[in-house]
């Protein structure tokens, strides 16, 4: 038994990835093993893919579960630690800078989003005519608190109001994206709640298509709705300058 994880693992680095799957992590560690459970049973209806896992300064156990784990079941596991807590957008940024796929998905690691929507949600990237667009998971029935739910509809009615970003659900976790479009964006804490529109303003299209959502299996959130109020504020007003600022060719020649 012990031979055939060894093999499966060297054919899993051997193999270069099309879809990188990346989750940013802090104090994860019960959640982990139903999460990497159904990323193995994705990856079984994928095109050649890793996992990255951002680990963002956690305390409790959460690398160790990760490396057992990566050897029970996800031999095609990568993990990736920073020496302290940056936030969720510096720990994508990390995994993504890091990712060899050419595509990348993004999904949370508390158990809420389900992995098995990935493939279908990767057939629209795919398939899309044109320019590869940003695929967004909008969640259809959300599974939080009412506090919760009514803090993130109000949040999202007020961006699509100001950034005119056409997506109902811009702070769902799961979204599909070309690795190259994600790394020419501009870095900073939040980013990840804005993709729809600052992708937009690189000229990619946005795809959005309703995914299941579930309770979180353990533990609570890291933000609470004040300090999301707060920082969601600054940062969309942030967001509304570099969208403003922002000027881009429509075609480059060299003559």
């Amino acid at each position: 038994m012990t031979h055939t994880v060894q093999t499966s693992v060297s054919q899993a680095n051997d193999v270069q990835p099309m879809l990188s799957i990346v989750i940013a992590v802090l104090d994860e560690q019960d959640n982990l093993p139903q999460v990497c459970r159904e990323l193995a049973e994705a990856c079984q209806s994928l095109p050649p893919s890793e996992v990255v896992f951002v680990n963002d300064g956690s305390r409790d156990n959460t690398v160790a579960v990760l490396r057992q784990l990566r050897r029970e079941c996800l031999p095609n596991l990568r993990i990736l630690s920073h020496d302290r807590c940056c936030g969720k957008s510096a720990g994508l940024r990390t995994g993504i800078t890091a990712a060899k796929g050419q595509w990348i998905a993004t999904i949370d690691g508390d158990g809420q989003d389900d992995p098995r929507e990935l493939p279908r949600l990767l057939a629209l990237a795919r398939a899309a005519a044109g320019r590869p667009p940003l695929v967004v998971g909008v969640r259809a029935k959300r599974r939080d608190n009412w506090s919760r739910r009514f803090a993130t509809r109000f949040a999202n009615g007020l961006r699509q109001k100001l950034l005119q970003d056409h997506c109902p659900d811009t702070g769902a976790p799961i979204k599909i994206f070309l690795r190259e479009d994600f790394l020419r964006l501009p870095q900073f804490e939040g980013l990840h709640r804005f993709l729809p529109a600052l992708f937009a303003s690189y000229g990619v299209p946005l795809v959005c298509h309703p995914v299941s959502h579930r309770p979180r299996l353990h533990g609570q959130s890291k933000y609470t709705n004040l300090n999301r109020a707060i920082v969601g504020v600054r940062d969309l007003l942030g967001v509304m300058w570099l969208r403003n600022r922002t000027r881009l060719p429509h075609t480059v020649d060299e003559c």
